[in-house]
C-alpha cells in the first residue's frame, strides 16, 4: 500500500460554525475522520448540526473555526464547485437535478464545452452504469424518472466528476424498499470495489447498522460518540442521539378524552399509490393522536390524504358520520383544518397582514350578507388572534413576514380557530421555532382538545408527541407499523420503531439493562 493510501482521505479538526455574529452556534468543535473504502455513518437529531457540517465539508459554508485536512493537507474551499473539483461530491436529500434535461445531460452537467454532441460521453456513461450495476436509459428526461431513479442519476453524477468522497444526505428517505436496496448495493459496491469513501447521513437506525463500517453521532453541535458500527446496537444509538437514557415522560398534563365522546373522524382504508398503504382510524372528540415517523415515512402524506389534498387517494374519510368528497373545499366545509409543514408556502400569504391571514378561511362569518368582507370585523378578529395565541406582533396590521417563525406559525393555527373546526391536522407545528413558542403551541393543543376538538399531530420530536397525545401511530415506508397507548410506550421505543425495528424487537430492546 502506498503511503498516500495510509493517510485518511479527510479529517475535520475542531470544526466550528456560528451564525448571526456568534448568537447561534451550530458546531462546537467537531472532529471527524473519513477513510477510503469505508462507509461512515453520520447521525443526530434534527438541529444536531449534520446539515451544517455537510455544507462546510462540501464548500457551501465557510467554517468559523477549526480546519479541513484533505489527503494530509489543510484546505479551504470557497465553493461547492471547488470542493467538487478536488474530489468531494455531495448528493443532497432534495435531489438538485434539471428535470427538463436528459439523464446523460444531468450526469455530465458540470462539464464544460459542447459535450452533448460528444459520443465519448455515452461511453463514459456506459462505464458508470457498469460500475454501479444499474442502467437508466441516457436519453430519458429526468422529469419522467421515479424518485429512486433520480437518486441513482445523482450517484452517476457524483461518480462522473471522479469524486473520491461521496456525501449522501438522507439518500433513502423518500425511496420505496426496492429502490433503497439498489442504493444500498451501490454504496457497498463503491466502498468495497472502488475504494470510495462514503459519508452516509441517515435517520434510519437499521440501515445504519447494516450498511456502515463506523459512525459518528452529533448532538447540540458536538460529536458525542465515535464508534465502530459492529460495537453498537440500536438502543445505544438511540440513547446517544437523544442524549439521555430514554424513559417514559411525565404525562400528568395529558387528560384522556371522555369515554362517551362521539367519533368525529373515521378513516376507512385510506390509501395513496406509492405513498400510503391502506390505513383505518377512528378519532373521538377531544382526542389527540400523535403520528411518529421519520422523513419519508408517510406521515405528511397521511394528513394530506385526510384533508383531500391528494387527488390519487382512495378509501373514505368520514367526518361526523358522513363521508366527504375528496377535495380540500369539502374537507374545510366538513370541519377539517390543516396546518401544513411548510407554513411560508402552504400556510400563509406572506404579503398579507396578520388580520388578513387570520380571516381567510371563514370570511363569510365577518362579511355583509356573507358576501362583502367588513374590514372592521376582520381587523378585530386579527386582534383577537393576537390576544388568544399570544402572538408577538405590534398590531394586526403587521405583515406575517415581519414576524418570528414561532409567531408566524401561531398565525397559521389561529386562522382555523374562528370557524367550525372539528378536527385539526398539525404537520410539524413546532419545527424551526424557539422553545417558548413550542410551549405555547403544545399548550394550545391541550386547550383545544379539552374544549372538544380532535387533533392529529405529526412531529419529529417524539417527546412532544408524548407530551400531548393519548395514543401514537408509528409510520414507516407509508405504513402504520405500530400503535401505542400513551402509558405503554416511551421515546426510546418510538425511535426504535420509526428506525426500522419490529414492535417485538423494539420492546425487547427497551427492556435491556443500561450500562
Amino acid at each position: 500500500m502506498e503511503a498516500s493510501e495510509q493517510v485518511p482521505l479527510m479529517r475535520l479538526e475542531g470544526l466550528k460554525k456560528s451564525f448571526l455574529n456568534g448568537a447561534v452556534v451550530a458546531l462546537r468543535g467537531v472532529d471527524l475522520t473519513i477513510e477510503r473504502g469505508k462507509v461512515h455513518g453520520l447521525l443526530g437529531a434534527n438541529g444536531a448540526g449534520k446539515s451544517t457540517l455537510i455544507k462546510i465539508l462540501s464548500g457551501a459554508f465557510p467554517a468559523s473555526g477549526g480546519r479541513i485536512v484533505w489527503k494530509g493537507q489543510p484546505v479551504q474551499w470557497s465553493s461547492p464547485k471547488e470542493a467538487n473539483v478536488m474530489g468531494v461530491a455531495t448528493i443532497h436529500q432534495h435531489i438538485p437535478l434539471v428535470p427538463t434535461l436528459s439523464v446523460l445531460e444531468n450526469v455530465f452537467l458540470g462539464d464544460d464545452g459542447p459535450w452533448r454532441r460528444d459520443t465519448s460521453y455515452r461511453s463514459r456513461y456506459d462505464a458508470l452504469c457498469e460500475r454501479v450495476g444499474c442502467r437508466i436509459e441516457p436519453d430519458t428526461l429526468v422529469a419522467d424518472l421515479s424518485i429512486g431513479q433520480r437518486q441513482m442519476v445523482s450517484i452517476f453524477q457524483a461518480l462522473g466528476t471522479g469524486a473520491e468522497l461521496i456525501v449522501m444526505d438522507e439518500p433513502t428517505a423518500s425511496l420505496a424498499s426496492d429502490e433503497r436496496e439498489l442504493v444500498y448495493a451501490t454504496v457497498r459496491r463503491l466502498s468495497r470495489l472502488d475504494n470510495k469513501a462514503i459519508l452516509f447521513v441517515s435517520h434510519f437506525l437499521d440501515e445504519v447498522m447494516a450498511l456502515t463500517d463506523c459512525l459518528t453521532i452529533l448532538r447540540d453541535g458536538q460529536a458525542v460518540l465515535r464508534a465502530q458500527t459492529c460495537d453498537m446496537d440500536e438502543s445505544r444509538l438511540a440513547e446517544a442521539i437523544v442524549g439521555r437514557q430514554l424513559v417514559a415522560m411525565e404525562r400528568a398534563e395529558v387528560t384522556p378524552h371522555p369515554a362517551d365522546a362521539p367519533v368525529v373522524l373515521e378513516l376507512r382504508e385510506l390509501a395513496s399509490p406509492g405513498k400510503l398503504a391502506p390505513i383505518s382510524l377512528t378519532l373521538a372528540a377531544g382526542e389527540v393522536v400523535g403520528i411518529a415517523g421519520l422523513l419519508g415515512s408517510g406521515r405528511s402524506e397521511l394528513l394530506h390524504a385526510i384533508f383531500g389534498a391528494d387527488p390519487q387517494a382512495s378509501g373514505e374519510v368520514v367526518v361526523g358520520g358522513r363521508p366527504i368528497a375528496r377535495s380540500t373545499g369539502a374537507a374545510v366545509k366538513a370541519g377539517l383544518a390543516l396546518v401544513p409543514e411548510d407554513r411560508n408556502r402552504q400556510g400563509l400569504v406572506p404579503l398579507f397582514e396578520v388580520w388578513r391571514n387570520t380571516t381567510l378561511p371563514a370570511l363569510e362569518n365577518i362579511s355583509w350578507r356573507r358576501w362583502l368582507p367588513v374590514r372592521l370585523l376582520e381587523h378585530a378578529r386579527g386582534a383577537e388572534a393576537i390576544r388568544r395565541l399570544k402572538i408577538k406582533a405590534p398590531s394586526p396590521d403587521a405583515l406575517v413576514t415581519e414576524l418570528s417563525g414561532g409567531n408566524a406559525q401561531k398565525v397559521t393555527i389561529a386562522k382555523w380557530l374562528f370557524s367550525n373546526v372539528k378536527v385539526l391536522l398539525l404537520d410539524e407545528p413546532t419545527a424551526g421555532i424557539d422553545i417558548g413558542a413550542k410551549t405555547d403551541i403544545l399548550r394550545l393543543v391541550r386547550e383545544l382538545s379539552a374544549a372538544g376538538m380532535a387533533v392529529v399531530i405529526v412531529s419529529s420530536e417524539f417527546e412532544e408527541l408524548l407530551a400531548v397525545s393519548e395514543r401514537i401511530l408509528v409510520m414507516r415506508d407509508g405504513r402504520c407499523v405500530a400503535e401505542r397507548r400513551l402509558d405503554d410506550t416511551s421515546e426510546h421505543e418510538l425511535i426504535l420503531l420509526a428506525g426500522g425495528l419490529t414492535p417485538q424487537t423494539a420492546a425487547a430492546s427497551t427492556e435491556r439493562p443500561w450500562h
